[in-house]
């Protein structure tokens, strides 16, 4: 229900609360849990999120939500990926936020990015979806 879970924007920054620092770690943290995987430009907004994930061509092993290994192939990862981060996420909030009423939408929306044109767009959208926020459809008061 586009609920700000995350923080606010402010003087056209995002201000991640406590629980999007969560967030943030968990993000970060992709990448040593998912070893054929790099994470590009992100951001997380007030009640949602965006980021780059770059797949390697490799089709090793990725971990679950509880680090134990899964075989996938390539096309594969992205929803196991995000399902686990999701699901940390989730973990996390219940654990340091008990009274937190929080959940996520039901799907994500992912995009295959083409070229290097289009991933400095992406990566420039990305930047400046603070500064955008006021006319953001995901904004609750928009």
């Amino acid at each position: 229900n586009k609920q700000c879970f995350f923080g606010e924007i402010a003087d056209a920054k995002m201000i991640l609360n406590d629980f999007g620092k969560i967030v943030r770690d968990i993000w970060i943290k992709l990448p040593s849990h998912n070893k054929n995987i790099n994470i590009d430009e992100f951001i997380i907004m007030p009640n949602h999120i965006h980021g780059v994930i770059f797949l390697n061509n490799d089709i090793s092993p990725v971990v679950d939500a509880y680090m134990r290994p899964l075989q996938t192939r390539t096309k594969e990862k992205i929803p196991l990926i995000i399902q686990n981060f999701k699901s940390s996420i989730t973990r996390n909030g219940k654990q340091f936020f008990p009274n937190l009423e929080f959940a996520w939408q039901r799907s994500y929306h992912d995009r295959i990015i083409r070229n290097s044109k289009e991933l400095e767009n992406i990566r420039d959208y990305i930047f400046n979806n603070p500064l955008n926020w006021e006319i953001d459809a995901e904004n609750e008061h928009y």
